[in-house]
């Protein structure tokens, strides 16, 4: 969480000081001195003892957290984006290093004013910086563009000022490259002027021989250090990798039916990536996203405890027991792993729950399909269609909210319920038996206010059935919902469909009308066949649930009486 925090804030300073600098580079749009007038102004701000630590503080820091990430990486597989991001700030002190000498250097050890007029003259006439100057600025706001982009993209709010932002984007270093053409272009005047030119280099010829020499040489020298240190964080990296890669892995089952190994210490976004089975994380695996989120099977009990950071992460999108970072995670024994947002996803998914995540709960099911409605869409013009549809799914909707019903799915015609999710099974099962019988209530006050629509009244069809089934979030990442899945539900549906078959309104299975507390012996029996079950489901089928009323309110809990 520091080092994050760490690598967020200095990069917010180092943007600042950028923005501000490419901002006085679109002055020479006007003029020279209009340059040098607003350089003062930065110069109090970054010039100023306070502002020098923290833009070079920062600069050293952002580039050792750079060469810290680089040795951790485990593989150097990556997304495009983390790629460009990762390779051009390591480009960055290569070119900038010329820059900072010939300016901020130089006036610390030679003692004089680095005005505009001098480095603008400078650069404008050596091919070399003429060249490497545009390309500063192009990686340089290219590194910072893409670093804020990722990291703020996750924000709900970004998406609406993108457009602003990307005209922000592509202007500002284009207006700067065009001011700093146009004075120097102003330079070339300026040095037909002799005097012009002493004054314009009075502090560098005030120093002497060896000064110079040692400004001169220290670029070489700069540049060769940084590539010793860079190929050094290489080569102390694979050292490292080797070492480790000598002790035990573990392996990880993808459901691809791909297995991959990996070295103990490698996270599971690591191995993926090396194993190169595309893996989400829009955040680049710094836990800001949790689009790397996985479901983890076998093995959970062996895994460490979350981090704090990872754990905030997994609180914010309120992730079941079961699920973890990928980006995060680093197992040491076999694991089994259910990736929960697609390998393609946005940052739209980095807030959504995404895939299914649950629990098991025991749960009471409904399914109601209403009939006859591909014969009233032949007979209806289709806005008359939708507007009875409407009308039917308004009056179930409100029998829902009535009898602490939850909507969990829906499906053309008909919609999937779920009773007793906070209340407990065996109210839920009074529940769902309630529902039935308001829902068939409500059914007929519609078929009287609809009279003069329909030429034969609307009738439904209801199955109720209850037992344990995962509960929770699913569904693709646009759009998830509160639902449930398990052979306990396909029952309900099933349930459902048979009051064709019997001719009836309602289908109960007599697990739920026991668990309800209510006797139906008195209806028809039946010993229902399931698909994928050898064992037949016994279940009572109700042609009006208005006859069960009375033997819901008779068994409702004392307290649940009083409170009507």
């Amino acid at each position: 969480m520091f080092e994050r925090r760490l690598r967020s804030w200095t990069g917010l300073v180092l943007a600042v000081y950028v923005i501000s600098h490419l901002a006085n580079h679109t002055l020479g749009l006007l003029s020279l001195d209009m340059m040098e007038w607003f350089r003062h102004l930065n110069a109090s701000l970054w010039q100023h003892p306070v502002g020098t630590v923290a833009l070079y503080g920062s600069l050293l820091t952002h580039f050792l957290l750079a060469l810290w990430s680089l040795y951790r990486r485990r593989t150097l597989r990556m997304p495009p984006w983390e790629t460009a991001q990762v390779a051009l700030g390591l480009l960055l002190p290569f070119l900038l290093a010329a820059h900072v000498i010939g300016t901020r250097i130089n006036q610390t050890l030679l003692g004089f004013d680095v005005t505009y007029p001098y480095v603008v003259t400078i650069l404008w006439n050596d091919p070399r910086y003429s060249i490497q100057q545009p390309l500063l600025v192009l990686v340089v706001w290219g590194h910072l563009t893409v670093g804020l982009h990722f990291w703020l993209r996750i924000k709900p709010w970004y998406e609406r000022l993108v457009p602003y932002l990307y005209g922000l984007a592509v202007l500002l270093p284009a207006m700067a490259l065009l001011g700093f053409v146009r004075a120097g272009i102003e330079t070339d005047e300026l040095i037909t002027d002799p005097d012009a030119v002493s004054a314009i280099f009075a502090g560098w010829n005030a120093a002497t021989p060896e000064q110079q020499a040692l400004i001169t040489g220290l670029e070489a020298k700069v540049l060769a250090s940084l590539v010793l240190v860079l190929l050094g964080v290489l080569v102390a990296r694979q050292i490292r990798h080797l070492l480790k890669d000598r002790h035990s892995s573990y392996r990880i089952s993808h459901p691809s039916g791909q297995v991959v190994s990996a070295p103990i210490g490698q996270t599971i976004l690591e191995a993926m990536r090396a194993a190169g089975i595309p893996h989400a994380s829009v955040c680049g695996g710094r836990a800001r996203c949790t689009t790397c989120r996985v479901r983890v099977g076998d093995g959970i009990d062996d895994l460490a405890e979350p981090s704090a950071l990872e754990s905030a992460a997994l609180r914010r999108i309120g992730a079941a027991p079961n699920v973890r970072l990928a980006c995060q995670t680093r197992p040491r024994r076999h694991v089994s792993i259910t990736p929960l947002v697609p390998a393609r996803a946005g940052a739209r998914a980095a807030y959504r729950p995404g895939g299914v995540q649950g629990h098991e709960q025991q749960v009471a099911t409904m399914f109601i399909d209403l009939r006859g409605s591909t014969k009233l869409g032949e007979e209806r013009f289709p806005y008359d269609v939708v507007f009875i549809l409407n009308q039917f799914f308004a009056e179930m909707a409100a029998s829902l909210q009535a009898t602490r019903g939850h909507y969990a799915q829906f499906s053309g015609d008909g919609l999937m319920a779920l009773y007793g999710l906070e209340s407990g099974i065996e109210d839920g099962c009074r529940d769902a038996l309630k529902g039935a019988v308001d829902m068939n209530r409500r059914l007929m006050a519609l078929n009287e206010r609809l009279g003069v629509e329909l030429r034969e009244p609307l009738r439904i069809g209801i199955g109720i059935h209850c037992g344990e089934a995962i509960v929770g979030t699913m569904g693709p990442p646009a759009s998830p919902n509160f639902s449930a899945i398990g052979d306990n539900i396909n029952i309900a549906a099933r349930l459902e469909a048979l009051t064709k078959d019997y001719d009836c309104t309602l289908v109960v299975s007599a697990v739920a009308a026991q668990c309800a507390g209510v006797d139906l012996s008195r209806f028809p029996a039946h010993q229902a066949r399931v698909r994928g079950r050898d064992e037949p489901v016994d279940v009572y089928a109700i042609s009006d649930p208005a006859e069960i009323s009375g033997d819901i309110v008779d068994r409702q809990p004392a307290a649940m009486k009083n409170s009507q």
